[in-house]
């Protein structure tokens, strides 16, 4: 039996418009949601509300047996699961092979979250036991995009069931299914309890009464710098944590010593995985001089190899951009490069949603799609001299996420690393790595730090709780 029916799958009515769950690849229609209006996002807060405090008084092990039963159903409904996040949000098949595992070991990590101290024993001055607690947060509010959209909505909602919160969870309307929907369906299969997952697909209006809401004291956001900027502004004037993982343009920085019969590959899929839609895309190649023009000329033949094309009935290795305004986001950053004098060594061509592969040689600081995060298969290349060089270009702009440094001597690139200030460094690899059990988040307008992972999460979806014990009632002098 189906996992997800779309005659069923938004368990209760919501108050806004119709939205046509839609193929990017053939624009073919899938299903169709209804959207939330802010009227439903207080609903949801104070239904989520109301069950959270008997699902934080459960025992640890109940909350972590439903996490571990929910990472399991991720692996048993993979076939389903699968072909709705190719379909929806134009993945490769080994991309969504790639969330679902994310997605599993999420929830897996999750249940471990459940049983982890929650607290210390202090000292005191008085005659009395001292002790901090973790306690959750109540309900925490997640904003979820369309770009990795199971992986973006689960590494908040698992970590914050598990430690005894309740969720409302937002995701970006054109991965409605993947990346809420089937979430809802998974958890409700694993035994949640009712009312503790409430999955509102929504655009703006919707985002921002979850903000707003009185009984969301946090709020887990995944998307753009403007965006996030957005919600930061607004969760400090109601006084309530906004974790911002948001945009990026990293740096892949290739010293003279490396090796470019690998260097290709690596370099390759930093850009060109899921059509560059990912906040850690190599959005900067830095190449040493004495390697640019071989680099240029590898990068563009390996991306005119690239197969682009329907990821659900073609074996391809880029699917659709996910819809007409991001394609002319992308296409116009390239032309506007091209016209500064930038090189169009690769790509540069558009079928539909389909965008080739894209090499530009010669940018420099005022090329747009070097200067700017493309979020598309978009690969500029500039080339440097010195170290003292290349740390300085890598540590340009405003972003600081993901950073990857290729050389054969590891003491020398992790030198160079501490010299860039990012979230993320891969000595030997590209930028986009993601793993359940490590940390992860930027700095500067990447966001808000590392916010997501092992301990982070206990920062992240708990507060401190100070309280004291007398065995008598202390007197005082009046």
């Amino acid at each position: 039996m189906p996992l997800l029916d779309p005659t069923t799958w938004q368990s209760r009515p919501l108050s806004g418009v119709e939205y046509a769950v839609t193929e990017p690849a053939t624009g073919e229609g899938l299903g169709t949601v209804t959207l939330a209006a802010a009227e439903d996002i207080a609903t949801a807060a104070r239904t989520a509300r109301a069950a959270q405090a008997e699902w934080a008084g459960a025992p640890h092990f109940v909350r972590a047996a439903v996490l571990r039963k929910a990472g399991d159903l991720f692996t048993a409904h993979a076939d389903e699961l699968r072909d709705w996040i190719v379909r929806e949000s134009g993945s490769i098949p080994g991309k969504a092979d790639f969330e679902l595992h994310v997605a599993a070991q999420e929830c897996y990590e999750a249940a471990a979250l459940a049983s982890r101290p929650t607290g210390q024993v202090l000292p005191s001055e008085a005659p009395r036991l001292s002790y901090t607690r973790r306690v959750p947060v109540g309900v925490v509010g997640v904003i979820a995009p369309f770009n990795a959209p199971l992986i973006l909505s689960i590494r908040s909602v698992a970590p914050a069931l598990a430690l005894g919160n309740g969720v409302v969870l937002k995701p970006d309307p054109r991965t409605a299914v993947c990346g809420g929907l089937a979430l809802a369906a998974v958890f409700a299969e694993a035994g949640l309890p009712d009312g503790l997952l409430q999955v509102l697909p929504g655009g703006p209006e919707a985002g921002r009464a979850l903000v707003a809401d009185p009984l969301v004291p946090v709020i887990s956001f995944t998307g753009s710098t403007a965006a996030g900027r957005a919600v930061g502004e607004a969760a400090g004037r109601h006084l309530k944590r906004a974790h911002l993982e948001l945009g990026g343009n990293s740096a892949l920085v290739v010293l003279s010593d490396a090796d470019l019969d690998a260097v290709v590959s690596t370099a390759a899929w930093g850009s060109f995985f899921h059509q560059g839609q990912i906040c850690m895309t190599t959005g900067r190649h830095l190449v040493h001089a004495s390697l640019y023009e071989e680099y240029v000329e590898r990068l563009a033949a390996k991306a005119d190899s690239l197969a682009v094309g329907d990821p659900h009935r073609e074996q391809v290795h880029l699917g659709p951009i996910i819809d007409d305004a991001q394609l002319a986001k992308i296409h116009g950053l390239v032309e506007s490069s091209t016209a500064h004098g930038a090189k169009l060594a690769a790509g540069g061509t558009h079928d539909r949603l389909f965008y080739r592969p894209t090499v530009l040689a010669g940018v420099d600081d005022a090329t747009p799609a070097y200067a700017e995060e493309v979020f598309g298969p978009v690969a500029p290349v500039r080339s440097f001299g010195s170290l003292d060089e290349a740390a300085a270009l890598a540590s340009a702009g405003p972003y600081g996420l993901s950073l990857g440094i290729v050389t054969r001597d590891t003491a020398r690139g992790l030198d160079l690393a501490e010299r860039i200030p990012t979230g993320i460094v891969h000595i030997n690899d590209q930028t986009v790595n993601d793993e359940a059990v490590a940390p992860f988040g930027g700095t500067a307008a990447s966001g808000t730090g590392a916010r997501f992972g092992g301990e982070a999460n206990l920062e992240a979806f708990t507060d401190v709780r100070w309280t004291t014990v007398r065995g008598d009632v202390a007197t005082y002098p009046f």
